[in-house]
Parts: C-alpha cells; structure tokens; sequence
C-alpha cells in the first residue's frame, strides 16, 4: 500500500463524502462532517469498546474539529466479523481503510488499546509513504516500547478474567453478571486484551514527527506516571502530559474536562481549534 498523491486524487474523485461513510465499515453514523473544521480526529476505543464510546466526550468539541470515530471489526455493528490478531494488523487496515478521509489535516487519539492502535497507525504511515499527522493524543496507556506489567489474562478461566476486568472498572456489572451479554462480550474483550497482552514494538519503528500529547487518569493505578512519562521517547517534537481526575476510565467520567485537555492539545500542536 503506498499514499502517492495520485492516489489519494484518484480516490477523491471517485468517492463522494456521502458514499465513504455509507460504504467504509470502518467509519460510522457518529462521524458527522463538519464544514468549519480545521483539522480531523480519528479516534480509536479501548479494549471491548467501540466507536459510541466518544460520543458523550467529543460531542463537546468545538465544531473546527470533525471527530471521526473509528470502528475496528468485531463490535458493535461489526459485531459478527471476526477480531483481528494483532495491533500491527489492526493498523495496517485503518491505514487503507481510513485512506480516503487523509485529505484533510488529520491527528489521532487513542484511549488504552486505542492509544496502541493510533501509534501503530502513524508508524505504518510513515513507513509507508503517508501523509503525516498533526498531532498524537494518547490517554490511558504505556508507552509502546515497555514490557507488560503483568502476567497476561486474556487467556485466564471466565472468573479470572471478569476479576480482572472488576479491577479496571471499565465493564459494567450488569454485563459480567448477565449470561447472555457475559456470553457476547467475554470472546471480544479477551480478543482485545490478547492484542494489548501479546504486542511487541517492532525493530524498524522511530520517533514520529508530530507532537505527542499522553492524558492518565490520577488514580489509575494500571499506568502510573512513570508509565506515561516514556512517551516522551516517541517524538521528536513536543511532548506533553496532562493528568485528570479519575481512574482507567476518565475518558466516562470526565468527558467534558477531557474534551478541553484534546482541544488545548490541538492547538499546541499548531492546529487551528
């Protein structure tokens, strides 16, 4: 896959605004196209999520910014196909599929294993010939190139594994408890988490040329400070961290504050929001 600027032209001659969303699974109904918008974010959800989980958060951002939710296979409505096996595939199809959308100036933001996923994106980009994006936002999540600080659960009996997802309070109870949405969700979330459990930083990757800003959560105790801190050794631009009040999932609880920490995030990095 290369992003010649012939490519890119041709695609946008043939495919309409209206006909890309309606045909790319990747892109859902919550993308909504904004005229005034300066700059595009594609946003990628957290283990077992999917692209409704920004809608409560990015409903509270300034329309120069198009928020584009970004829907991976096997949720939601994409609940019937299957998972993918790694970070590094999961990329490389967002890569081709999100292609058409590039013709804009474009950052990424990534919650958890979203945040693994954007960061893959961009460095599939750059060793493919991509166009650049403006900025990385990443809440939530260790650095790339930091061990898993634990031993893997993915794999772990049903009870292990709901023990676990109890302690990032990220899975409501009523899920857990439920048969028949324990019996929907389990295989997506261990799916998931075998893809956050199982990935390994890839030899050839480099330090990206856009502005990484990471966002943790005060008291989530599954990435600590340090954890966040090695961001830094990703980009050859300016690095920032900003700290919210709450747990794993801030991205829920403080919507509203997280909305204006991407925003400000936006416009260090040079975006026009």
């Amino acid at each position: 896959m290369t992003y010649s600027l012939a490519r890119r032209q041709a695609v946008a001659r043939q495919t309409s605004p209206m006909q890309t969303t309606r045909d790319n699974k990747w892109i859902t109904p919550y993308h909504k196209r904004s005229p005034y918008a300066t700059v595009r974010l594609f946003c990628f959800p957290y283990a077992g999520g999917g692209a409704s989980a920004f809608v409560r958060c990015m409903a509270q951002m300034t329309p120069t910014v198009e928020v584009c939710p970004v829907q991976p296979p096997g949720r939601e409505n994409r609940l019937s196909e299957p998972c993918l096996t790694s970070v590094a595939d999961v990329a490389r199809a967002a890569a081709e599929a999100l292609e058409p959308y590039f013709d804009k100036p474009f950052a990424v933001f990534g919650h958890s294993l979203g945040a693994l996923i954007g960061y893959e994106l961009l460095q599939v980009l750059r060793q493919t010939g991509g166009p650049s994006a403006r900025h990385l936002i990443v809440s939530a999540h260790r650095a790339p190139d930091m061990p898993l600080p634990h031993p893997p659960t993915w794999h772990l009996p049903d009870d292990k594994f709901k023990q676990r997802l109890q302690e990032l309070n990220g899975t409501p109870m009523e899920v857990l408890e439920h048969p028949e949405l324990r019996a929907l969700m389990l295989p997506l979330l261990r799916a998931d988490f075998r893809l956050d459990e199982t990935y390994s930083l890839a030899p050839d990757h480099h330090a990206l040329d856009c502005p990484i800003t990471v966002i943790g959560g005060t008291r989530d105790n599954d990435v600590p400070k340090s954890h966040l801190y090695r961001w830094r050794e990703w980009t050859n631009k300016r690095f920032d961290l900003r700290m919210i009040e709450g747990d794993h999932f801030f991205l829920h609880t403080e919507s509203s504050t997280l909305a204006a920490v991407v925003a400000d995030a936006l416009r260090a990095g040079g975006c026009r929001v």
